[in-house]
């Protein structure tokens, strides 16, 4: 097996799956200023593996190879669709796979999915090992998960996941309940770190929460003992987050500006009309901040109505300052 988690440097980073807003476009975007060790693709259901030809499907499975190592995160409450699935990444060319046992959504929740699984732990372990399966040990597999629904039982749930031999283990340091409405509880990430060696595991741990720098990840990995940080919201509020190089003094408002007109020719020549032009206001945010007239350019841009527009305006901006 080709084992990407094997070959990683102490205190790599990855960058989180985050539905609508981690596609193939925003990842090459990142993987052009300033790559992570490992991307993970946008969480997409096993339930619509009989619907590969639509196009929400084919979008969520969209990767260049500048994205790569490459992990696709799949969610949902079937052993069988999970051993399928995980046999399509596969065939697709994804380096691992991994399976979302942390969403707090409600509604994902409520059908017994994702976190909802820290409480039905015979049928996670029904799902991990049909995944493992389905990949016929070509690639790995790893899971990403909270540190208990309403209550920690931080041990208890990542014991019996580590159990379960996994390659990579994400630990997000929250309930389900928490959301991300307090602040990550780092000391239960680096209690499951300490399990994984008393158990004498090799599966790479993985710390999730609140960090928004290279050095806040070097601190997590020293303070903590974990083998890797992921970054997920941090990457909005710094696309260029795990950029070594980066100094934030030295990025100007053209480079800003003229990262976002990168972005809309993008994800313009890769989605076409098959996504709504609506859909990239959500980035406008990233790019547009930290500058003076940023607030009223970013009302004028969510404003616009076409890529043309758009562009127009970025472009006139970008003259101005030149």
């Amino acid at each position: 097996m080709k084992n990407l988690w094997k070959n990683l440097p102490n205190g790599f980073t990855v960058l989180a799956p985050m539905y609508g807003a981690t596609d193939t476009v925003f990842r090459q975007i990142v993987a052009g200023i300033g790559k992570p060790d490992v991307m993970v693709t946008e969480f997409w259901c096993v339930d619509q593996l009989y619907s590969f030809g639509s196009r929400v499907i084919g979008q969520l499975l969209e990767y260049t190879e500048s994205e790569r190592p490459l992990i696709a995160q799949i969610w949902g409450t079937t052993p069988e669709l999970f051993y399928n699935a995980s046999q399509l990444i596969v065939d697709l060319g994804f380096d691992g796979v991994d399976i979302n046992m942390g969403c707090p959504e409600k509604s994902v929740m409520k059908g017994g999915a994702c976190a909802a699984l820290i409480s039905d732990p015979s049928l996670a372990a029904e799902i991990i090992q049909a995944t493992k399966e389905g990949v016929a040990g070509s690639i790995p597999v790893s899971v990403k998960t909270r540190i208990g629904q309403k209550t920690m039982v931080t041990e208890e749930w990542c014991g019996f996941l580590l159990n379960q031999e996994l390659d990579a283990l994400t630990v997000h340091g929250r309930t389900a309940k928490e959301m991300s409405l307090v602040p990550a509880h780092w000391e239960e990430i680096g209690k499951v770190a300490a399990l994984a060696k008393q158990m004498g595991k090799d599966t790479k741990i993985i710390g999730n929460g609140d960090v928004e720098s290279l050095a806040e990840v070097r601190e997590k990995v020293s303070t903590y003992g974990v083998d890797g940080v992921m970054i997920g919201r941090g990457v909005f509020h710094n696309p260029w987050v795990f950029n070594p190089g980066f100094d934030p003094t030295q990025v100007t408002k053209a480079d800003r500006l003229a990262l976002l007109a990168r972005h809309v020719k993008l994800f313009r020549d890769t989605w076409g009309d098959s996504k709504n032009y609506a859909e990239l206001k959500r980035f406008y945010k990233i790019y547009i901040s930290s500058f003076d007239g940023a607030s009223q350019l970013r009302d004028s841009l969510m404003h616009t109505t076409t890529y043309e527009e758009v562009l127009s305006l970025v472009e006139k901006e970008i003259e101005a300052v030149s």
